[in-house]
Protein backbone atom coordinates (compact mmCIF):
# COMPACT_ATOMS: atom_id res chain seq x y z
CA UNK A 1 0.00 0.00 0.00
CA UNK A 2 1.31 3.30 -1.18
CA UNK A 3 1.27 6.29 0.85
CA UNK A 4 2.67 7.85 4.52
CA UNK A 5 0.18 7.62 7.98
CA UNK A 6 0.93 10.74 9.13
CA UNK A 7 1.91 10.93 13.04
CA UNK A 8 1.88 14.72 13.75
CA UNK A 9 0.46 18.29 12.64
CA UNK A 10 2.84 21.03 13.81
CA UNK A 11 0.95 23.70 15.43
CA UNK A 12 0.43 26.62 13.63
CA UNK A 13 1.89 24.70 10.27
CA UNK A 14 0.41 25.09 6.78
CA UNK A 15 -1.09 21.29 7.06
CA UNK A 16 -3.03 22.35 10.20
CA UNK A 17 -4.48 25.59 8.41
CA UNK A 18 -5.69 22.90 5.57
CA UNK A 19 -7.37 20.89 8.94
CA UNK A 20 -4.89 17.87 7.97
CA UNK A 21 -4.85 15.92 11.22
CA UNK A 22 -3.05 12.36 12.91
CA UNK A 23 -4.25 9.96 11.51
CA UNK A 24 -4.46 10.81 8.31
CA UNK A 25 -2.58 9.45 5.20
CA UNK A 26 -0.83 10.73 2.41
CA UNK A 27 -0.93 9.09 -0.77
CA UNK A 28 0.45 10.95 -3.35
CA UNK A 29 2.15 14.73 -4.40
CA UNK A 30 1.26 16.20 -7.22
CA UNK A 31 0.45 13.12 -9.14
CA UNK A 32 3.27 11.11 -7.39
CA UNK A 33 2.33 8.01 -5.22
CA UNK A 34 4.92 7.89 -2.17
CA UNK A 35 6.67 4.69 -1.55
CA UNK A 36 8.35 6.29 1.37
CA UNK A 37 9.53 9.51 3.39
CA UNK A 38 12.29 10.12 0.45
CA UNK A 39 9.42 10.09 -2.13
CA UNK A 40 7.86 12.77 0.10
CA UNK A 41 10.89 15.06 0.08
CA UNK A 42 11.70 14.52 -3.40
CA UNK A 43 7.96 15.80 -4.48
CA UNK A 44 7.37 18.20 -1.56
CA UNK A 45 10.06 20.31 -2.89
CA UNK A 46 7.50 22.65 -5.14
CA UNK A 47 5.79 25.65 -4.14
CA UNK A 48 2.34 24.68 -5.32
CA UNK A 49 1.51 21.16 -4.31
CA UNK A 50 -1.52 19.28 -4.87
CA UNK A 51 -2.44 16.71 -2.16
CA UNK A 52 -3.98 13.45 -1.97
CA UNK A 53 -4.93 13.00 1.91
CA UNK A 54 -7.15 10.03 2.90
CA UNK A 55 -9.05 10.92 5.72
CA UNK A 56 -9.28 8.13 9.06
CA UNK A 57 -12.98 7.57 7.74
CA UNK A 58 -11.53 6.76 4.09
CA UNK A 59 -13.19 9.92 2.43
CA UNK A 60 -10.48 11.21 -0.03
CA UNK A 61 -9.61 14.78 0.22
CA UNK A 62 -7.40 16.84 -2.40
CA UNK A 63 -5.96 19.81 -0.95
CA UNK A 64 -4.40 22.72 -3.12
CA UNK A 65 -1.16 24.50 -1.27
CA UNK A 66 1.07 27.40 -2.35
CA UNK A 67 3.83 28.48 -0.42
CA UNK A 68 6.76 30.31 -0.06
CA UNK A 69 9.95 28.81 -0.56
CA UNK A 70 11.10 26.65 1.47
CA UNK A 71 8.10 26.91 4.04
CA UNK A 72 7.54 23.76 5.74
CA UNK A 73 4.18 21.81 5.30
CA UNK A 74 4.75 20.92 9.22
CA UNK A 75 3.44 17.11 8.60
CA UNK A 76 5.64 14.47 11.17
CA UNK A 77 5.80 10.57 9.91
CA UNK A 78 6.82 7.34 11.54
CA UNK A 79 10.80 6.54 10.95
CA UNK A 80 10.61 3.89 8.05
CA UNK A 81 10.72 0.42 8.49
CA UNK A 82 13.75 -1.02 7.24
CA UNK A 83 14.31 -3.49 4.23
CA UNK A 84 15.54 -7.10 6.08
CA UNK A 85 18.63 -7.78 5.15
CA UNK A 86 19.30 -10.91 2.92
CA UNK A 87 23.47 -11.73 3.78
CA UNK A 88 24.86 -13.84 5.50
CA UNK A 89 28.43 -12.37 5.82
CA UNK A 90 30.96 -14.39 7.97
CA UNK A 91 31.73 -11.47 10.26
CA UNK A 92 28.23 -10.79 11.37
CA UNK A 93 27.85 -9.21 14.40
CA UNK A 94 24.11 -10.21 14.72
CA UNK A 95 24.76 -13.94 13.86
CA UNK A 96 26.76 -13.36 17.00
CA UNK A 97 24.38 -11.78 19.57
CA UNK A 98 23.62 -14.20 22.83
CA UNK A 99 20.15 -14.56 23.17
CA UNK A 100 17.95 -12.76 25.16
CA UNK A 101 18.45 -9.60 23.83
CA UNK A 102 15.77 -7.03 23.31
CA UNK A 103 14.41 -7.89 19.60
CA UNK A 104 14.83 -5.52 17.85
CA UNK A 105 18.54 -6.42 18.01
CA UNK A 106 18.18 -9.48 15.92
CA UNK A 107 17.15 -7.57 12.90
CA UNK A 108 19.47 -6.90 10.40
CA UNK A 109 18.89 -4.32 8.28
CA UNK A 110 20.32 -3.85 4.91
CA UNK A 111 18.26 0.23 3.34
CA UNK A 112 19.54 1.64 0.95
CA UNK A 113 17.04 4.68 2.15
CA UNK A 114 18.55 4.38 5.83
CA UNK A 115 21.98 4.96 4.43
CA UNK A 116 20.87 8.51 2.78
CA UNK A 117 18.64 9.30 5.69
CA UNK A 118 20.91 8.76 8.57
CA UNK A 119 24.33 7.38 7.04
CA UNK A 120 23.75 3.50 8.05
CA UNK A 121 26.52 1.48 6.21
CA UNK A 122 24.58 -1.00 3.14
CA UNK A 123 26.22 -3.47 1.08
CA UNK A 124 24.37 -2.64 -1.68
CA UNK A 125 23.97 -6.56 -2.34
CA UNK A 126 20.03 -6.48 -2.05
CA UNK A 127 19.09 -3.45 -4.80
CA UNK A 128 18.17 -3.91 -8.18
CA UNK A 129 18.54 -1.78 -11.49
CA UNK A 130 15.18 -0.07 -10.60
CA UNK A 131 16.68 1.24 -7.02
CA UNK A 132 19.98 1.92 -8.56
CA UNK A 133 17.82 4.11 -11.04
CA UNK A 134 16.29 5.98 -8.15
CA UNK A 135 19.23 6.35 -6.33
CA UNK A 136 20.85 8.68 -9.32
CA UNK A 137 16.98 9.87 -10.21
CA UNK A 138 16.28 11.12 -6.29
CA UNK A 139 20.29 12.52 -5.67
CA UNK A 140 20.30 10.23 -3.06
CA UNK A 141 23.53 11.72 -1.74
CA UNK A 142 25.80 10.81 -0.01
CA UNK A 143 25.79 6.61 0.61
CA UNK A 144 27.57 4.93 2.77
CA UNK A 145 28.81 1.63 1.54
CA UNK A 146 30.51 -1.19 2.78
CA UNK A 147 32.48 -2.35 -0.06
CA UNK A 148 34.50 -5.75 2.35
CA UNK A 149 35.86 -6.44 -0.87
CA UNK A 150 36.12 -5.04 -5.17
CA UNK A 151 36.78 -8.73 -6.18
CA UNK A 152 33.52 -10.19 -6.95
CA UNK A 153 33.83 -13.90 -6.10
CA UNK A 154 36.02 -12.85 -3.05
CA UNK A 155 32.90 -10.22 -2.23
CA UNK A 156 30.18 -12.72 -2.00
CA UNK A 157 32.40 -15.28 -0.44
CA UNK A 158 32.22 -12.42 2.36
CA UNK A 159 28.71 -11.72 2.29
CA UNK A 160 27.57 -15.44 1.98
CA UNK A 161 25.52 -14.17 -1.16
CA UNK A 162 26.08 -15.32 -5.04
CA UNK A 163 24.43 -13.74 -8.02
CA UNK A 164 24.51 -9.88 -6.60
CA UNK A 165 25.37 -7.02 -9.12
CA UNK A 166 29.31 -6.41 -8.98
CA UNK A 167 30.04 -3.45 -6.13
CA UNK A 168 32.23 -1.47 -8.80
CA UNK A 169 29.62 -2.10 -11.43
CA UNK A 170 26.70 0.02 -9.21
CA UNK A 171 29.37 2.40 -7.76
CA UNK A 172 30.68 3.49 -11.07
CA UNK A 173 27.49 4.06 -12.16
CA UNK A 174 26.44 6.43 -9.32
CA UNK A 175 30.14 8.10 -9.79
CA UNK A 176 29.00 9.37 -13.33
CA UNK A 177 26.10 10.59 -11.71
CA UNK A 178 27.71 12.52 -9.36
CA UNK A 179 26.70 10.64 -6.15
CA UNK A 180 29.04 10.98 -3.09
CA UNK A 181 30.05 7.74 -1.56
CA UNK A 182 31.44 6.75 1.93
CA UNK A 183 32.74 3.43 1.93
CA UNK A 184 34.73 1.13 4.46
CA UNK A 185 36.32 -2.29 4.17
CA UNK A 186 35.70 -4.77 7.58
CA UNK A 187 39.17 -6.39 7.40
CA UNK A 188 38.86 -10.22 8.37
CA UNK A 189 42.51 -11.39 8.59
CA UNK A 190 43.04 -14.08 5.72
CA UNK A 191 40.36 -13.18 3.95
CA UNK A 192 40.53 -9.51 2.27
CA UNK A 193 43.55 -8.03 3.52
CA UNK A 194 46.91 -8.26 1.53
CA UNK A 195 46.75 -8.23 -2.19
CA UNK A 196 42.69 -8.12 -2.17
CA UNK A 197 42.83 -4.83 0.23
CA UNK A 198 45.66 -3.14 -2.27
CA UNK A 199 43.23 -4.01 -5.16
CA UNK A 200 39.98 -3.06 -3.26
CA UNK A 201 41.75 0.41 -2.23
CA UNK A 202 42.89 1.03 -5.79
CA UNK A 203 40.11 0.54 -7.60
CA UNK A 204 37.88 2.56 -5.22
CA UNK A 205 40.11 5.68 -5.13
CA UNK A 206 40.03 5.43 -8.99
CA UNK A 207 36.11 6.53 -8.25
CA UNK A 208 37.72 9.55 -5.86
CA UNK A 209 36.29 12.64 -5.41
CA UNK A 210 33.00 10.58 -5.70
CA UNK A 211 34.33 7.70 -3.50
CA UNK A 212 35.33 10.37 -0.80
CA UNK A 213 36.61 8.24 2.02
CA UNK A 214 37.56 4.68 2.70
CA UNK A 215 37.56 3.45 6.22
CA UNK A 216 39.39 0.03 7.16
CA UNK A 217 37.93 -1.46 10.30
CA UNK A 218 38.89 -4.38 12.28
CA UNK A 219 36.05 -7.04 12.52
CA UNK A 220 34.90 -7.58 15.69
CA UNK A 221 34.05 -11.07 17.55
CA UNK A 222 32.22 -12.48 20.28
CA UNK A 223 32.31 -15.40 22.30
CA UNK A 224 28.85 -16.55 20.40
CA UNK A 225 30.40 -17.90 17.58
CA UNK A 226 29.23 -21.13 17.52
CA UNK A 227 28.78 -23.03 14.35
CA UNK A 228 30.18 -19.83 12.45
CA UNK A 229 33.05 -19.81 10.23
CA UNK A 230 36.30 -19.76 11.48
CA UNK A 231 37.85 -16.22 11.89
CA UNK A 232 41.24 -14.66 12.86
CA UNK A 233 41.17 -11.51 15.05
CA UNK A 234 43.08 -8.75 14.60
CA UNK A 235 45.71 -8.81 17.32
CA UNK A 236 48.47 -6.36 18.89
CA UNK A 237 51.40 -7.40 16.64
CA UNK A 238 48.74 -7.71 13.01
CA UNK A 239 47.45 -4.30 14.13
CA UNK A 240 50.98 -2.77 14.80
CA UNK A 241 52.37 -4.46 11.20
CA UNK A 242 49.01 -3.17 9.38
CA UNK A 243 49.93 0.44 10.49
CA UNK A 244 53.09 -0.10 9.49
CA UNK A 245 52.48 -1.20 6.24
CA UNK A 246 49.38 1.25 5.35
CA UNK A 247 49.94 4.11 7.35
CA UNK A 248 52.23 5.63 5.01
CA UNK A 249 50.04 4.78 2.12
CA UNK A 250 47.15 6.59 3.26
CA UNK A 251 49.35 9.54 3.28
CA UNK A 252 50.69 9.12 -0.49
CA UNK A 253 47.13 8.96 -1.50
CA UNK A 254 46.44 11.86 0.50
CA UNK A 255 49.03 13.77 -1.39
CA UNK A 256 47.63 11.80 -5.27
CA UNK A 257 44.18 13.05 -4.22
CA UNK A 258 44.50 15.83 -2.65
CA UNK A 259 43.05 15.37 1.14
CA UNK A 260 43.09 12.39 3.17
CA UNK A 261 41.20 9.66 2.05
CA UNK A 262 41.96 6.38 3.43
CA UNK A 263 41.24 6.18 7.16
CA UNK A 264 42.66 3.29 9.47
CA UNK A 265 40.29 3.04 12.87
CA UNK A 266 40.91 4.05 16.19
CA UNK A 267 40.61 0.35 17.27
CA UNK A 268 44.16 -0.51 15.35
CA UNK A 269 45.87 1.96 17.18
CA UNK A 270 44.44 0.78 20.35
CA UNK A 271 45.40 -2.41 19.98
CA UNK A 272 48.75 -1.67 18.98
CA UNK A 273 49.36 0.47 20.99
CA UNK A 274 50.57 2.67 18.91
CA UNK A 275 50.03 6.98 19.08
CA UNK A 276 47.35 8.01 16.88
CA UNK A 277 48.42 10.56 14.19
CA UNK A 278 47.49 14.15 14.31
CA UNK A 279 44.32 15.23 14.37
CA UNK A 280 44.37 16.86 10.83
CA UNK A 281 44.89 14.40 8.78
CA UNK A 282 41.68 13.23 9.71
CA UNK A 283 40.63 16.05 7.18
CA UNK A 284 36.65 16.68 8.02
CA UNK A 285 36.56 13.82 9.96
CA UNK A 286 34.01 12.16 7.03
CA UNK A 287 34.24 8.39 9.15
CA UNK A 288 34.01 9.83 12.45
CA UNK A 289 30.62 7.67 13.37
CA UNK A 290 32.38 4.70 12.13
CA UNK A 291 34.72 5.25 14.84
CA UNK A 292 37.71 6.35 12.91
CA UNK A 293 39.07 9.66 14.25
CA UNK A 294 37.08 9.42 17.89
CA UNK A 295 40.24 9.48 20.24
CA UNK A 296 41.94 12.42 18.28
CA UNK A 297 39.51 14.22 18.57
CA UNK A 298 38.95 13.36 22.32
CA UNK A 299 42.24 13.90 22.70
CA UNK A 300 42.31 17.65 21.21
CA UNK A 301 38.90 18.38 23.08
CA UNK A 302 40.31 17.37 26.36
CA UNK A 303 43.24 19.78 25.86
CA UNK A 304 40.98 22.38 25.70
CA UNK A 305 38.56 21.72 28.58
CA UNK A 306 41.41 21.34 30.86
CA UNK A 307 43.07 24.95 29.93
CA UNK A 308 39.51 26.12 30.81
CA UNK A 309 39.03 23.83 33.52
CA UNK A 310 38.55 26.10 37.17
CA UNK A 311 38.70 24.71 40.75
CA UNK A 312 35.14 23.35 42.04
CA UNK A 313 33.73 22.17 45.59
CA UNK A 314 35.53 19.07 45.96
CA UNK A 315 33.11 16.01 45.49
CA UNK A 316 33.48 12.32 44.22
CA UNK A 317 32.43 11.04 40.88
CA UNK A 318 33.06 7.65 39.08
CA UNK A 319 32.98 7.68 35.52
CA UNK A 320 32.31 4.15 33.50
CA UNK A 321 34.10 3.51 30.24
CA UNK A 322 34.59 0.34 28.07
CA UNK A 323 38.64 -0.74 27.44
CA UNK A 324 39.01 0.17 24.30
CA UNK A 325 39.05 4.09 25.46
CA UNK A 326 40.13 3.50 29.05
CA UNK A 327 43.84 5.05 29.26
CA UNK A 328 42.48 8.12 27.09
CA UNK A 329 39.75 8.91 29.65
CA UNK A 330 41.78 8.17 32.66
CA UNK A 331 44.87 10.77 31.71
CA UNK A 332 41.56 13.03 30.68
CA UNK A 333 40.44 12.99 34.44
CA UNK A 334 43.67 12.56 36.12
CA UNK A 335 43.86 16.56 34.21
CA UNK A 336 40.99 17.54 35.31
CA UNK A 337 40.89 16.27 38.72
CA UNK A 338 44.29 18.06 39.35
CA UNK A 339 42.50 21.71 37.66
CA UNK A 340 39.40 21.59 39.21
CA UNK A 341 39.58 19.80 42.55
CA UNK A 342 37.56 16.98 41.94
CA UNK A 343 38.06 13.16 42.59
CA UNK A 344 37.87 11.51 39.42
CA UNK A 345 37.77 7.97 39.43
CA UNK A 346 37.86 5.59 36.11
CA UNK A 347 36.49 2.56 35.96
CA UNK A 348 36.96 -0.04 32.87
CA UNK A 349 33.51 -2.05 32.97
CA UNK A 350 34.54 -5.83 31.30
CA UNK A 351 31.94 -6.94 28.86
CA UNK A 352 30.74 -10.40 30.18
CA UNK A 353 27.67 -10.59 27.90
CA UNK A 354 30.38 -10.44 24.52
CA UNK A 355 33.23 -11.49 25.89
CA UNK A 356 36.43 -9.85 26.68
CA UNK A 357 37.45 -9.26 22.84
CA UNK A 358 34.38 -6.82 22.51
CA UNK A 359 35.92 -3.63 24.17
CA UNK A 360 34.06 -0.51 22.77
CA UNK A 361 32.05 1.00 25.55
CA UNK A 362 28.81 1.73 23.23
CA UNK A 363 28.34 -2.44 23.62
CA UNK A 364 28.25 -2.54 27.42
CA UNK A 365 25.31 -3.77 28.76
CA UNK A 366 23.85 -3.27 32.37
CA UNK A 367 24.69 -6.29 33.68
CA UNK A 368 28.02 -5.73 33.10
CA UNK A 369 28.10 -2.41 34.89
CA UNK A 370 26.43 -4.14 38.17
CA UNK A 371 29.28 -6.68 38.10
CA UNK A 372 31.93 -4.23 37.43
CA UNK A 373 30.78 -1.78 40.54
CA UNK A 374 28.90 -4.24 42.69
CA UNK A 375 32.31 -5.03 45.23
CA UNK A 376 33.63 -1.35 44.90
CA UNK A 377 33.49 1.11 47.29
CA UNK A 378 33.25 4.78 47.25
CA UNK A 379 31.59 5.52 44.47
CA UNK A 380 31.16 8.61 44.90
CA UNK A 381 28.63 11.61 44.86
CA UNK A 382 27.90 10.29 41.40
CA UNK A 383 28.30 7.57 38.36
CA UNK A 384 28.74 8.80 35.25
CA UNK A 385 27.52 6.46 32.56
CA UNK A 386 27.92 7.22 29.14
CA UNK A 387 24.90 7.80 26.50
CA UNK A 388 26.21 5.53 23.82
CA UNK A 389 25.70 2.42 26.36
CA UNK A 390 21.95 3.40 26.45
CA UNK A 391 19.34 2.57 22.70
CA UNK A 392 18.79 6.47 22.27
CA UNK A 393 15.28 7.79 23.51
CA UNK A 394 14.82 5.16 25.48
CA UNK A 395 16.91 4.38 28.40
CA UNK A 396 17.64 0.91 28.14
CA UNK A 397 21.04 -0.88 28.07
CA UNK A 398 21.23 -3.56 25.81
CA UNK A 399 19.88 -6.11 28.47
CA UNK A 400 16.67 -3.85 28.77
CA UNK A 401 17.80 -2.95 31.63
CA UNK A 402 16.77 0.80 33.07
CA UNK A 403 19.36 3.94 34.83
CA UNK A 404 16.59 3.28 37.50
CA UNK A 405 17.44 -0.40 37.97
CA UNK A 406 21.30 0.32 37.66
CA UNK A 407 20.77 3.29 40.22
CA UNK A 408 18.98 1.15 42.58
CA UNK A 409 21.29 -1.93 42.37
CA UNK A 410 24.23 0.36 43.44
CA UNK A 411 22.68 2.85 45.56
CA UNK A 412 24.23 5.60 44.12
CA UNK A 413 23.58 8.58 41.98
CA UNK A 414 23.88 8.13 38.09
CA UNK A 415 23.90 10.62 35.70
CA UNK A 416 24.20 9.69 31.59
CA UNK A 417 26.43 12.28 30.23
CA UNK A 418 28.20 12.69 27.08
CA UNK A 419 31.32 11.21 26.42
CA UNK A 420 33.36 14.05 25.57
CA UNK A 421 35.67 16.04 27.42
CA UNK A 422 32.93 19.26 27.22
CA UNK A 423 30.38 16.91 28.26
CA UNK A 424 32.11 15.62 31.15
CA UNK A 425 32.78 18.77 32.73
CA UNK A 426 29.77 19.70 32.49
CA UNK A 427 27.89 17.20 34.13
CA UNK A 428 30.90 17.49 37.30
CA UNK A 429 29.40 20.71 37.47
CA UNK A 430 25.99 20.26 37.94
CA UNK A 431 26.50 17.47 40.08
CA UNK A 432 28.30 19.90 42.83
Amino acid sequence: MTGLDIEKVLAGSIAEEMEIEPGDRLTAINGHPLRDIIDYNFFSAEEELSLEIVKEDGEVWEVEIERGAEEPLGLIFPAPVPFKCGNSCVFCFVHQLPPGLRSPLYVKDEDYRLSFLYGNYVTLANIGRMEVARIKEQRLSPLYISVHATDASLREKLLGKTGIIPVMEIMEELAASRITMHTQVVLCPGFNDGEALEQTVADLARFHPWVSSLAIVPLGLTRHRQGLPALKPVTRSYAAAFINAWETRAASLADRLGGPFLFLADEFYIKAGIPFPSLDTYGDLPQLENGVGMIPLFLAQAAEVIEQAELLTPCRVTVLTGSSPYRFLASFLKELGRKTGVKLRPVVVRNLLFGASVTVTGLVSGGDIIAALKDKKNLGDAVFIPDVMLKEGEGLFLDDMTVNEIEEGLGTRVVVVEPTPQGIYEAIKEVI
